[in-house]
């Protein structure tokens, strides 16, 4: 799979990609990523990317000839996308649908935003990853690429340990515990020590039902749930239930 990203600040992009999993996943050519530098797109000496108006809006003829390239170069993009504050929420399951995909082309903003003939006729998705504001594209663009790189076979090495993660299955993941079993005065929670791998899978079941419910339980409407995951749920629904009613 490849991505092109479009940025100002192509050492950022760099920086995010040369450590960890991206790196590893860049070094073994499971994943690619080349990243365009939007000046280069520029026909003027100072190699303008805003249109000088007020507001500081970036213009459209750089981005249309980033594109432009990127199609040259590799064929048309099965998507491009503008990572936005507009955009549609990113998710797990927004990450797995773009994991199927050859080729994504993304386009960080800068300023107060982009002219908005490069939303309507070069871009085909816009992408947010929260409810807060950010200086530029960047970030956005480094997260997409390491949730959807992730999911990309061979990436991670415990593939196992992929589909168990927060939101894989719409659920919060349950707590993690490691070596050494006690340390000062806390314990991990016997069950994990117990040797017993039917409870202690059990355990985690009910641990990630639990966080679920309490924290994020809109996730519960379309949890992909097996039938031992649901009898934990209604009973821990029934007694959040009677101890709402012991509190009236």
């Amino acid at each position: 799979m490849q991505f092109d990203i479009v940025t100002i600040f192509p050492r950022m992009v760099d920086a995010g990609l040369a450590e960890g999993i991206l790196a590893r996943a860049l070094k073994s050519e499971l994943l690619r990523v080349r990243v365009r530098d939007l000046r280069e797109f520029t026909d003027d000496r100072h190699r303008t990317v805003d249109g000088g108006w007020p507001g500081m809006v970036m213009k459209p003829e750089p981005l249309f000839r980033a594109v432009e390239a990127i199609r040259k170069d590799g064929g048309e993009p099965d998507a491009v996308v503008l990572v936005s504050p507009q955009g549609k929420p990113f998710t797990q399951a927004e990450a797995a649908r773009l994991s199927g995909l050859d080729r994504v082309t993304i386009l960080c903003g800068r300023y107060e935003g982009i002219d908005d003939r490069v939303r309507e006729s070069l871009v085909t998705e816009e992408i947010s990853i929260g409810d807060y504001v950010l200086s530029g594209g960047e970030l956005p663009a480094l997260v997409i690429v390491d949730a959807v790189a992730r999911l990309i076979p061979g990436v991670v090495g415990d593939e196992d340990s992929v589909a168990g993660d927060s939101f894989s299955r719409g659920l919060l993941d349950y707590p993690h515990f490691t070596r050494p079993a006690e340390f000062r005065e806390w314990k991990v929670p016997d069950v994990l020590v117990s040797g017993h791998h039917g409870e202690i899978r059990k355990w985690r079941k009910r641990q990630a039902l639990e966080l679920t419910l309490d924290r994020r339980p809109e996730l519960l409407i379309d949890a992909e749930l097996d039938v031992e995951e649901q009898e934990i749920l209604r009973e821990l629904m029934e007694r959040k239930k009677g101890a709402a009613h012991g509190r009236d």
